[in-house]
């Protein structure tokens, strides 16, 4: 009989998409198999302190996006690089808490997807589901992102950056000039679209910019890109592959704002979307592409623009992406022929694949 594997679902965390994370993580451990996996949940609360939660009853107000609270012990848990047992302690006595194999986080936004914690992970040597540390930051940072992709030849919405040092300098018309309107404003480090405005006048894009510097140091500005929205999963290690790509059709003139997505349900998603063949391998290529140019691993969602000329415009990735009900990666696997239990099994199994590679690796000469 093979050997059960630990598995520390961990989520929550100290930003703006704490709840999305909670909601993500219940899923992901409802769909881990018992019979192949021991499952423990770690809980970040809102300041940023690691607890120990029962994976049976982690949450409160489960299934109300508005009001989902994370349920945990009071006792804060610590880390301790080094060792290759028992890493994971309480703080406060320095006893073993648990025992892990592989993390499955699923901790949007900074200090969860930004390669901090996937740093922390690899100094305790334990096996962390997703991209390492130079995967989860290049894709974490829009900017960085851009100019990455752009090195490497692949097409993205033209952009400038503004920083919170030349903020008040940020000028409207001259932006709109050289970028069209309306402009997209956002936050370079956060995902789900939490502080994204669109503008289309100076009051509006100041209104934009000020709510993006409340969330990030670094905010991007960008041309609107007139395509049907476009998004691609990606599973996979050195050799991975691309799903059947799904629309997001947002009803009227709104954008896949961060209420859209988990709140008000007003976005609809068209999986598979109507795109023909070419168009599909294009999309699949591209999404592909990105991944590789990023150095991602285990999984990300590639969003991109389709224009009416066909071309393919990359608009972000995400390599933690959402697995709420209605989060699209999972939603995409599924009609690739993947269901979410095998699928998030799979992302274990990476996660173990590529830890092995990496301790294979020489260390010394």
């Amino acid at each position: 009989m093979s050997q059960t594997i630990r598995v520390a679902v961990i989520c929550g965390g100290a930003s703006a998409e704490h709840e999305v994370s909670l909601a993500s993580a219940r899923n992901i451990v409802a769909a881990l198999d018992r019979d192949r996996f021991a499952v423990a949940v770690i809980g970040i609360d809102k300041a940023g302190v690691w607890h120990a939660a029962d994976p049976d009853d982690f949450l409160h107000h489960a299934d109300d996006p508005k009001r989902i609270a994370l349920k945990a012990e009071d006792a804060p848990l610590a880390v301790v690089p080094g060792r290759t047992a028992g890493q994971i302690v309480y703080a406060e006595t320095g006893t073993v808490a648990m025992d892990v194999d592989v993390a499955f986080p699923i901790v949007h936004g900074p200090t969860g997807e930004d390669g901090t914690l996937q740093g922390l992970l690899a100094a305790a040597n334990i096996a962390c589901v997703g991209a390492g540390v130079l995967g989860s930051a290049a894709a974490m940072d829009k900017d960085v992102t851009k100019r990455l992709l752009r090195d490497a030849g692949i097409d993205i919405a033209p952009f400038a950056l503004i920083t919170r040092a030349n903020a008040a300098d940020a000028d409207y018309d001259r932006l709109a000039g050289a970028l069209g309107s309306p402009l997209f404003v956002k936050p370079a480090n956060l995902g789900s679209s939490v502080g994204v405005s669109r503008a289309t006048d100076r009051d509006s894009f100041d209104a934009a910019l000020t709510t993006a510097l409340r969330f990030d140091h670094k905010v991007l500005v960008e041309a609107a890109v007139a395509g049907r929205e476009i998004e691609c999963a990606v599973l996979g290690n050195a050799q991975a592959r691309a799903s059947t790509a799904g629309e997001v059709v947002v009803d009227g003139d709104g954008f896949y704002a961060y209420d859209t997505k988990y709140v008000d349900d007003t976005a609809r998603t068209v999986i598979p979307a109507e795109l023909d063949a070419a168009t599909l391998e294009t999309v699949q290529q591209i999404a592909l592409a990105t991944y590789r140019t990023l150095d991602c691993r285990g999984l990300a969602r590639v969003d991109v623009f389709v224009t009416e000329s066909g071309d393919v415009v990359v608009n972000e990735i995400n390599t933690l992406p959402g697995f709420t009900r209605i989060s699209m990666y999972p939603k995409l696997w599924q009609a690739s022929g993947i269901e979410y239990s095998e699928l998030v099994g799979r992302l274990v199994d990476l996660a173990r694949e590529q830890h092995a590679a990496d301790k294979a690796l020489a260390s010394s000469m």
